[in-house]
């Protein structure tokens, strides 16, 4: 199985960059009480820091912002992940413990304030890319029953016709979202080379380590950008 990004979405976006990690044979079955200490502290330090800043103008939310606008996605109505993650941590000064591979890709996202996905890859026999979307492709969304029919040219993430995300970084759908049984996953880390690359590069390598310490299984990874734009993530 590949991972490959789109031609068009450098054309967009040139300066647009991937983290790639992948991982098979996790077991995501308990809890980890070490992971779930660091996620309430690292909520702890977020909220500490974010509490009496306006997020929309941090730098690190502001590009994705930005980015948001020149592909027509209204960063005020559908607002990136990372900027939903840091808002609802200084509102609540909380998030619920999912699965630890969940909250370990939280953590990482809130220490570098940089979206970030998991997506369970054994229900897809495809490739998985970063495209614009087309009238044949549909969407499960996380949570719900029914099927969304999706409209042409939004950038989403997607494996044949179905989507995995839509507007980008905004929504995952339901038939790839991490469970306590997904032991194949695969971690993208969205950023921009001349934005915050290196923020994306620690993330991307203390990612790598944790899910090696924490889960005792080995990782394989890369950098995609509009110069390199594929990767084999078979495992």
């Amino acid at each position: 199985m590949k991972f490959f990004v789109s031609d068009d979405v450098f054309k967009k976006l040139p300066e647009v960059c991937f983290a790639l990690i992948a991982a098979k044979g996790i077991d995501n079955k308990n809890i980890n009480d070490d992971i779930k200490s660091i996620l309430d502290n690292q909520i702890s330090k977020t909220h500490e820091y974010f509490k009496d800043k306006n997020i929309k103008e941090y730098n690190n939310i502001a590009c994705y912002r930005e980015a948001f606008q020149i592909l027509n996605i209204n960063p005020n109505k559908f607002m990136c992940s990372i900027e939903a993650l840091v808002s609802r941590v200084v509102k609540k000064n909380s998030l619920p413990s999912i699965n630890s591979i969940v909250d370990l890709v939280n953590i990482i996202s809130l220490k570098y304030t940089l979206p970030m996905g998991a997506h369970d890859i054994l229900p897809f026999s495809d490739d998985i890319c970063i495209r614009f979307s087309k009238d044949s492709d549909i969407f499960s969304p996380i949570g719900e029953d029914e099927v969304e029919y999706m409209p042409s040219d939004e950038l989403v993430y997607a494996s044949s016709n179905h989507i995995l995300t839509r507007r980008w970084i905004w929504r995952q759908s339901e038939i790839d979202k991490i469970t306590e049984k997904s032991s194949s996953i695969l971690f993208p880390i969205d950023g921009f080379k001349n934005k915050n690359y290196a923020e994306l590069l620690k993330a991307k390598d203390e990612l790598e380590s944790n899910i090696k310490k924490y889960f005792n299984v080995e990782t394989i990874s890369t950098i995609l950008d509009k110069d390199n734009r594929e990767f084999d993530i078979s495992l």
